[in-house]
């Protein structure tokens, strides 16, 4: 099991950018593909934004899409999420997560084995 520490996470106002970073351990980071998800309250999670093993390839919800940016270092063993524009419905906690190999067709949250404990992002107005 890879373990994987989200961090980065608050309190802003709507508008206001922030961004997450999730720090992992283990020997075969750059075999795994990442995602970052998110819970809001009375919702079930959901798929936010995905990159594949080598960082040429990404995907993004349409809520997300042109405001949010994942990206990696696999130097790092680091995945970030930048998020620009922020609304009140991007409240939620927002969970790093990867899967063996890439990550097409890997939206659902099944596929992934390893989670992080998940950051607080809370945008108020």
């Amino acid at each position: 099991q890879v373990q994987l520490v989200e961090s980065g996470g608050g309190l802003v106002q709507a508008g206001d950018s922030l961004r997450l970073s999730c720090a992992t351990s283990g020997r075969t980071f750059s075999s795994y593909g990442m995602a970052w998800f998110r819970q809001a309250p009375g919702k079930e999670r959901e798929f936010v934004t995905a990159i594949t093993t080598s960082g040429g390839r990404t995907y993004y919800a349409d809520s997300v899409r042109g405001r949010f940016t994942i990206s990696r270092d696999n130097a790092k063993n680091t995945v970030y999420l930048q998020m620009n524009s922020l609304k009140p419905e991007d409240t939620a906690v927002y969970y790093c997560a990867a899967t063996p190999g890439d990550v097409v067709g890997r939206s659902a949250s099944y596929w992934y084995n390893d989670w992080g404990q998940g950051t607080q992002v809370t945008v108020s107005s």
